[in-house]
């Protein structure tokens, strides 16, 4: 199955949105191909502001959410894979969603229990 992690980055913000509150994007900003505004990154992380005002071009693919904003006055194009999401939320209440940072893509289904046979099936002709 294709991962579910872009599905529910689309879903919240849509939530959010529609609900006329601020959503915002918590990023680790260490994950390789993530590109955002440096000098805002504190701690190996960000925060963006994703209110459809603020930003143009929004794209929320399977790879990741990409955009352009500006920041400090100055125009950026702001790259960030799936995997550097760490959380989606509204600015005004903190409702959202929390994401765990390991990578789904690399961690296989769990393989289901194996079930010997019990020998032969105990079947009868009923008259």
């Amino acid at each position: 199955m294709t991962p579910l992690k872009p599905y529910l980055i689309r879903a919240v913000y849509e939530w959010i949105v529609d609900n006329r509150f601020t959503p915002y994007l918590l990023v680790n900003a260490t994950v390789p191909g993530t590109i955002v505004p440096t000098h805002f990154v504190e701690d190996g992380r960000i925060v963006l502001n994703l209110r459809p005002e603020a930003i143009q071009g929004l794209d929320m693919s399977s790879e990741g959410v990409s955009f352009n904003a500006r920041f400090g006055g100055q125009p950026m194009r702001v790259d960030i894979p799936t995997l550097a999401v760490l959380a989606l939320y509204a600015q005004e209440n903190g409702r959202g969603m929390v994401f765990d940072d390991e990578e789904e893509e690399d961690s296989p289904p769990p393989e289901p229990p194996q079930q010997e046979p019990k020998g032969r099936p105990a079947l009868r002709v009923v008259k």
